[in-house]
C-alpha cells in the first residue's frame, strides 16, 4: 500500500511523488565519479611472467593469447618494460629444461628459480617479485610435490618447500607464493625463511586453491601436464565452508597476504574470506577465464577491454586487495590513459 500511495500522479505534469531516485546520483560521469564505491588502481595488479629455460627467442603460448615465455636473457626488459606501464609486482613460474622426481633444480642456487629471481631483482629493484613456490613445473611426473607410491607425500614435500622457499628470498624475493596445497605449507616455509635470517620476505599464500578444470592453457604454458589429477590436495570445488577453513589455518601459521584461485567462479569464497581476515586479499585470474575473455572478443561477442576492466572490477568489489592478471598491463596502459585524460580536462 505504501508504494501504491507515493506512486501516484501529483500534478497534471504526470510527475510521480517517487521517495528514491536513484538515478539523481547517475546522471554524469563526475556525480558518478563522487559515488564510486570501488575503485581499481595498477598497484592492485599483479604481472605473471613464464620464464623458459634454453630458449633464445620467445615462444607463444598457443593456448594463451599474447603471452610468451621469456628467455631468460630477455627477462629483465620485460620486468623493465612492465614498471614502465604501471606494473608493481610480478609472479615469476619457470617453464624448466631440467626435471627430477622432486623438482631439485628449484633448492640449487644456480637452478631457473634461483637465476630468473636475480634477473629480475636485478632488472628493477623496486618491482615486487614474488616466486610462485611449488614443483609441478620442475618433476618428471608433473605433481606439486614428492610421490610415494600413488599418492604426493605432504611432509617430504614440506621438506622441498622449505628449501625451495629459502633459495628464492637468497636470490633476492620479495615474497614467496607456496601453491602446493600441501597441510602446513605455509608454516613449514615461515620457520625455514625465520630461521635463516630471511624475516622480511613475505608470504603469498595460495590458501584456497580449487582442482579447476581453467587452469588448462596454464599447465600447456607452464609444461606441467600429468597424467591423472590433483584432486587430493587442491579443493573440491564443490566446499565453501572448507576453503574459509583452509585460508584461516594459512593466516594462523604466519601467512602475511591469502589468495582464491580461480577467480571469477570463485567471488562467493573471496567475498566471504573478506568478511573473515583482516589480511590482504588476493585473487588469481586464471588462465582459462583469460583465454575465454580473448576468444569471445576475437570472436566478436564482446568488447575486450571493456569486459576485461569489468572483470577485474568484480574482484575488488568482491574484496580482494591484489588480483594476479594476464590483464595487468594492459589493464594498467588503460587506467594511466584514463587518469592522464582526467588531468588534461
Amino acid at each position: 500500500m505504501f508504494w501504491n500511495k507515493r506512486l501516484s500522479k501529483t500534478d497534471d505534469e504526470g510527475a510521480f511523488d517517487i521517495p528514491f531516485r536513484f538515478r539523481r546520483a547517475r546522471k554524469s560521469e563526475a556525480m558518478r565519479a563522487m559515488v564510486r564505491e570501488t575503485h581499481l588502481r595498477p598497484e592492485h595488479l599483479v604481472l605473471p611472467i613464464f620464464v623458459g629455460e634454453g630458449i633464445d627467442e620467445p615462444q607463444l603460448i598457443e593456448s594463451l593469447p599474447h603471452i610468451y615465455r621469456t628467455p631468460e636473457h630477455q627477462l629483465g626488459g620485460v620486468v623493465r618494460n612492465a614498471w614502465a606501464e604501471g606494473v608493481r609486482a610480478v609472479l615469476l613460474f619457470g617453464v624448466p629444461q631440467k626435471k627430477d622426481a622432486e623438482g631439485s633444480d628449484t633448492w640449487s642456487e644456480k637452478g631457473l628459480l634461483a637465476r630468473m629471481t636475480r634477473i629480475a631483482k636485478e632488472a628493477v629493484p623496486e618491482m615486487v617479485i614474488i616466486t610462485d613456490n611449488c614443483f609441478c613445473s620442475y618433476t618428471t611426473h608433473g605433481h606439486c610435490g614428492v610421490v610415494v607410491g600413488d599418492h604426493v607425500d605432504n611432509d617430504l614435500t614440506l621438506q622441498n618447500l622449505q628449501k625451495q622457499a629459502v633459495i628464492a628470498a637468497e636470490a633476492g624475493a620479495d615474497m614467496v607464493a607456496p601453491s602446493a596445497m600441501m597441510d602446513g605449507q605455509v608454516a613449514a616455509i615461515r620457520e625455514a625463511l625465520d630461521m635463516t635470517g630471511f624475516t622480511d620476505v613475505g608470504i603469498l599464500s595460495y590458501a584456497a586453491k580449487f582442482a579447476s578444470n581453467l587452469y588448462g592453457p596454464f599447465r600447456a604454458a607452464a609444461d606441467c601436464h600429468l597424467k591423472g589429477d590433483r584432486k587430493t590436495y587442491q579443493m573440491d570445488p564443490a566446499n565453501r565452508r572448507q576453503a574459509l577453513l583452509e585460508a584461516l589455518a594459512d593466516e594462523e601459521e604466519g601467512a602475511d597476504m591469502l589468495m582464491v584461485k580461480p577467480g571469477l567462479f570463485y567471488l562467493d569464497v573471496l567475498s566471504e574470506l573478506r568478511q573473515q581476515t583482516q589480511l590482504p586479499l588476493a585473487a588469481y585470474q586464471v588462465s582459462g577465464e583469460y583465454a575465454m575473455i580473448k576468444a569471445a572478443a576475437e570472436k566478436g561477442v564482446l568488447d575486450e577491454e571493456k569486459v576485461m576492466m569489468e572483470s577485474l572490477l568484480a574482484f575488488r568489489r568482491a574484496g580482494a586487495d591484489l588480483i594476479i592478471t594476464y590483464f595487468a598491463e594492459h589493464a594498467c596502459k588503460v587506467l594511466n590513459e584514463k587518469e592522464l585524460h582526467s588531468a588534461i580536462e
